[in-house]
């Protein structure tokens, strides 16, 4: 177990099993997990952070693909259309979805300490929804970040220097 968001977890069964949400939402919906999108997913769920199109570009060059920008961006382009990757807007990166194959709203706690990002799917969108349909306005996509200090920061935060 190691703490990742957070909180503890078992960081293999999390790997694997956001891999085969992806598998089989693809093969369901006919889409093309290429190899290219699997690793970009991989990486994601391996590092548990969120990392910028050129972090993972970094990688993806030592592991001998070619170091081509739009690459990584087509690929993070699909796995977040899917649902399988979203993006930190706040930090201009992207994380492995902490709820595959459910669909929501993420709703992103970001430690100001130390970039740490933390995915919970409680839902605002009805609430968002009626506010919303009262003003007549129809919402079509919705991103909520909360910036505000880790269990691990906070108490750093606290103690006088």
């Amino acid at each position: 177990m190691q703490t990742v968001g957070f909180q503890s977890h078992d960081h293999a069964a999390c790997v694997g099993s956001g891999l085969r949400a992806a598998e089989e939402t693809c093969a369901a919906k006919g889409l093309r997990l290429t190899k290219g999108r699997r690793r970009v997913l991989e990486i994601l769920l391996q590092e548990h952070r969120a990392m910028g199109a050129y972090d993972i570009l970094g990688i993806l060059s030592e592991e001998g693909y070619a170091s081509q920008p739009p690459v990584v961006y087509r690929a993070l382009d699909f796995l977040v259309l899917n649902g399988f990757v979203h993006k930190v807007q706040k930090l201009n990166a992207y994380v492995a979805c902490a709820h595959p194959g459910d669909t929501h709203t993420p709703i992103f706690l970001i430690c100001r300490g130390c970039n740490t990002v933390g995915e919970t799917a409680a839902s605002l969108k009805s609430t968002l929804g009626a506010a919303a349909k009262a003003m007549g306005f129809v919402v079509e996509s919705t991103v909520v970040e909360a910036e505000g200090l880790c269990p691990d920061c906070a108490p750093a935060a606290e103690t006088p220097a």
